[in-house]
């Protein structure tokens, strides 16, 4: 029995709850097996994710081509990539959010950087629902308490603060994500806090894709006019938390 025990704390998941993680990991490989059965016989080798700036002109370039005449197959393939890698915690969403900037332009590439990190952020938030209690208390034990203790005392203000917190570097967004279910924050403020709360990076992102050539690191992102109109989206985008501090 103890040595039960021992296996159980050391793997905090029970089988069922493998089990579900498995099955959401299995959906989103049939998915992506879906688009490349309808893509033309052609070597995809070009197709992994991103690790930096030369691996994402590379995969740009190749890309290029196949959005005009595929557009609907790109826009699920990668669609499916950026909630999966939102979903299981994955880094490297930067990446894509430059890649839909250079493939899609400003406008239809911030859409779909929002929706994606969006419907990402509400997956985690379900799957964490489901199996992610162990887990957050076993890689984030300190930070759960100090998230749990604010949303409990701003239960009444709650949309302000998790959009206070999207807007910021307060936690970090998977964090947030991962740990929202297991502080009871509901999921129409979640959500609402996410989808308003990621415009900001988004656009940053988004439109630093267009020039995806003239990028030497990722900190390029935040040149003087990038930083500028990030603080003047996040003032805009955090006016409701001072409102309610204020009216508190």
């Amino acid at each position: 029995m103890a040595r039960n025990d021992g296996a159980r704390s050391s793997f905090p998941l029970s089988f069922w709850e493998v089990a579900a993680a498995s099955t959401v990991v299995v959906g989103f490989g049939l998915g992506l097996l879906g688009v490349y059965l309808t893509m033309p016989a052609s070597d995809y080798s070009f197709l992994k994710l991103p690790r930096t700036l030369q691996d994402l002109q590379i995969l740009r370039d190749h890309l290029e081509g196949y959005t005009s005449d595929y557009t609907l197959q790109v826009l699920v393939g990668y669609s499916m990539v950026y909630i999966f890698m939102q979903t299981f915690m994955i880094p490297g969403t930067v990446f894509m959010s430059l890649l839909a900037g250079a493939l899609f332009g400003v406008l239809k590439g911030m859409a779909l950087v929002v929706f994606t990190a969006t419907a990402g952020a509400s997956s985690c938030f379900f799957l964490s629902k489901m199996i992610g209690r162990p887990i957050v208390f076993s890689l984030w034990p300190d930070k759960l308490k100090f998230f749990q203790a604010q949303v409990a005392k701003r239960r009444k203000r709650l949309l302000n603060y998790m959009l206070f917190l999207r807007v910021t570097p307060t936690l970090p967004n998977t964090f947030i994500n991962f740990a929202s279910p297991i502080v009871d924050v509901p999921y129409h403020t979640f959500f609402l806090a996410t989808v308003i709360g990621l415009i900001p990076a988004a656009y940053v992102t988004v439109r630093a894709g267009l020039a995806l050539g003239e990028l030497q690191s990722v900190g390029d992102l935040y040149d003087f006019h990038s930083i500028a109109t990030l603080f003047f989206i996040g003032i805009v985008s955090v006016t409701p938390t001072l409102m309610g501090k204020k009216g508190s």
